[in-house]
């Protein structure tokens, strides 16, 4: 790649003859750097969301040294800033709700500031998008670095990932199969080294898109977060980073509609969360491509399904990475990938991938011996969501893809919460629950509330899965047959709003299809005096949020972040 001849963005702060560019001197000669540090050099941010309230990013500052390293070794001047972190665990009711606000957050501090280029530093799931958001609106050479994945966890001999296998045991917990001791006991088994979810959650699924799209090194997802290979790499991304200042590779190069194609399909093939749909849809909107929910389906129908992990498999992260990570699975794939895309390397994809080789075909499947010939995820559409929701079909109970049950509807988060467990509720495994209020608007952040909980009389009688319906989301780690980001949702004045108690639902996953049986009319006649809203803010940025935010089938990102040019859509 050719070379840059203007100088770097940076000394545009320094080379200024006004008292400004004496200052800017003056401030790093205070924090003990002469000019002999960064003189000629581009400077690098190294873009931190470490926090101890984000125990995935709780590494980060460690990793940040590595990158420091490399940054120095090929002859650059790294600064380390902190931006905005989002911990899933303990933000209320969601980090979703702030995703956005972190995109703004990373978006100006890199705009503001003398920086050539930047590395980001994620893990946590909203992290991620976060980052990649911010740098496709900042439009300086960046890579992508995650801290990786947590060691698997072990209880009485059972291998188990965070949160799948808590989501599972919870559910024993409530039917009365395991007790409060084997609960406290599970706690501290599942979660036991820095990292985030190690299983195909959405942090693991967002790590594996910086990859495909080409934001990231080859393997950066998958090594473990405390695997000595993961500092490695954090060196090499510091070192790259100083070469694409040099070349000028922004994202918007490298990120254009065949990369977000060689993305969705890498989705399909690992089975991802569904949550990581919605962020590639705002990602894209950063960079003026408006991808679309049917994008995502037709892709599906070409790609198979390929990756043993659980929520819709066997293993976990770390037998991921040991057998050959993701470039080795987009080896596998490599005949229906773009492979001539730029990468953060300076490399195409398919210079990337070449010569990397599954060491496992169990855990990544050949092409001709799939787990699913379809991908991952599917797109719904009829009268409750005429512009999509969405299943994930590989983490579901193949009885229940085509299903009619009554509707047991639930107003939302807190009604559910009161009346799911109760003695007198009416309610059979072929009902399909319903939760309403708990999109973008509703909820407010659209939180992960869509893994309804089985109602306990049903549980004791041994069924562990039914129908679900929500506007809300899924964590990337949830299981079974689960419908989320119903669009529009019902505090927009959505269908989802007409559900009444004792109506008949239609779910037909084959053909794309989910309805209400209920006529046009009655529909209408319902909608005209639903009165459904979302909760009414009057300052700060909730009250942003609710003013500008899309629905989930346009990435929930605000209407004035997207490109220029897809503001008006």
């Amino acid at each position: 790649m050719s070379l840059k001849s203007e100088p770097n963005r940076s000394r545009e702060w320094f080379d200024t003859p006004e008292l400004y560019g004496w200052l800017r001197r003056a401030a790093f000669k205070a924090e003990g750097f002469s000019e002999d540090s960064y003189e000629g050099k581009p400077i690098i941010g190294i873009c931190n969301t470490w926090s101890e309230l984000t125990h995935c990013n709780s590494h980060l500052r460690d990793l940040a040294e590595s990158v420091k390293i490399g940054v120095w070794q090929a002859g650059g001047f790294p600064m380390e800033f902190p931006v905005m972190s989002l911990g899933e665990y303990n933000m209320k009711p969601t980090t979703m709700l702030f995703r956005n606000l972190m995109s703004m957050d990373i978006e100006e501090s890199i705009t503001a500031n003398p920086l050539d280029g930047v590395v980001l530093l994620g893990g946590c799931d909203k992290t991620t998008p976060a980052l990649l958001m911010g740098a496709a609106s900042a439009d300086i050479p960046s890579i992508l670095v995650t801290g990786g994945p947590q060691l698997k966890g072990n209880w009485k001999g059972e291998e188990l990932g965070s949160c799948t296998d808590c989501r599972r045991y919870e559910v024993e917990l409530r039917a009365g199969t395991i007790d409060e001791n084997d609960w406290a006991e599970l706690q501290s088994c599942i979660v036991r080294s820095n990292g985030h979810c190690m299983t195909m959650g959405t942090a693991s699924t967002m790590g594996t898109m910086g990859e495909a799209l080409g934001m990231a090194l080859p393997g950066n997802a998958a090594i473990p977060a405390v695997d000595s290979r993961r500092k490695q790499l954090a060196e090499q991304a510091g070192r790259q980073i100083v070469k694409n200042v040099d070349s000028e590779l922004t994202p918007s190069r490298i990120m254009d509609q065949k990369a977000f194609d060689n993305a969705i399909k890498c989705l399909h093939a690992i089975g991802g969360s569904t949550n990581a749909i919605v962020h590639l849809i705002a990602i894209a909107g950063r960079v003026g491509i408006d991808l679309s929910l049917e994008r995502f389906d037709e892709l599906s129908k070409s790609t198979p399904f390929l990756l043993n992990l659980k929520p819709s498999g066997d293993y976990l992260m770390e037998d991921f990475y040991y057998a050959g990570g993701v470039p080795a699975l987009m080896g596998r794939i490599k005949e229906i990938l773009d492979l001539d895309n730029m990468t953060v390397t300076g490399r195409t994809l398919g210079e990337n991938i070449d010569g990397h080789i599954v060491h496992n075909d169990d855990i990544i499947r050949p092409m001709d011996n799939p787990l699913d010939p379809e991908g991952g995820l599917a797109v719904l559409y009829g009268n409750i969501a005429p512009t999509g929701a969405i299943i994930k079909p590989t983490a579901a109970s193949q009885d229940l893809m085509v299903h009619k049950g009554k509707a047991i509807v639930f107003e939302d988060h807190e009604d559910l919460s009161k009346r799911i467990d109760a003695p007198d509720l009416e309610v059979s495994p072929q009902d399909i629950l319903v939760m309403k209020n708990s999109g973008p608007i509703g909820g407010p952040g659209m939180p992960e509330w869509g893994f309804l909980p089985i109602p306990k009389k049903i549980l004791a009688t041994g069924v562990r899965d039914m129908v679900r319906l929500s506007d809300a989301r899924m964590s990337g780690t949830a299981f079974g047959t689960v419908v989320v980001h119903i669009t529009p949702e019902s505090a927009g004045g959505g269908p989802l709003a007409a559900i009444q108690d004792g109506d008949m639902i239609e779910i037909d996953v084959p053909n794309r299809k989910l309805n209400l049986m209920i006529t046009d009319d009655q529909l209408k006649e319902r909608l005209n005096t639903d009165s459904s809203s979302g909760p009414e803010f009057k300052r700060g940025y909730k009250w942003l949020h609710a003013q500008h935010i899309l629905q989930a089938d346009k990435g929930c990102d605000f209407d004035f972040l997207r490109a220029e040019s897809l503001q008006n859509d």
